[in-house]
């Protein structure tokens, strides 16, 4: 993922949380990734609070991240999922096409040395 030019907004967003070291370690993770035109989405300047802010940031990049690995077939068995940041995703699966939250599945089981990353079109946005 660190090498593909479609994740470069997440990568710079996982930098500026301090958290490279915390989603290099042994895991495993799953990551549901959103691509930059998923960023692209978010509002310019709620995007941009959101770079200046490291604790909110760290929070945002966490619910994206469920302990352990978890597979597409897995996911589809889900109704729910808890993320490393605390808070509850809502997984849905019809017809070939899962949703987590807001995001739909674009890509899955995109392997990594410490887990599974599912790619997703939109920035989850934990509740306030």
């Amino acid at each position: 993922m660190s090498n593909d030019p479609n994740f470069s907004t997440l990568l710079s967003a996982v930098q500026a949380a301090g958290l490279t070291q915390t989603l290099a370690g042994p895991g495993p993770f799953t990551v549901f990734a959103p691509t930059n035109a998923a960023f692209a989405k978010v509002p310019a300047d709620q995007l941009q609070a959101l770079l200046n802010n490291p604790a909110q940031l760290r929070a945002v990049l966490l619910y994206h991240v469920v302990p352990g690995r978890v597979t597409s077939a897995q996911v589809a068995g889900l109704s729910s999922a808890t993320t490393a940041q605390g808070g509850t995703l809502t997984v849905s699966a019809s017809g070939g096409t899962v949703r987590i939250n807001d995001a739909t599945v674009t890509q899955a089981d995109v392997p990594a040395s410490n887990g599974v990353i599912h790619v997703i079109d939109t920035v989850l946005l934990p509740p306030s």
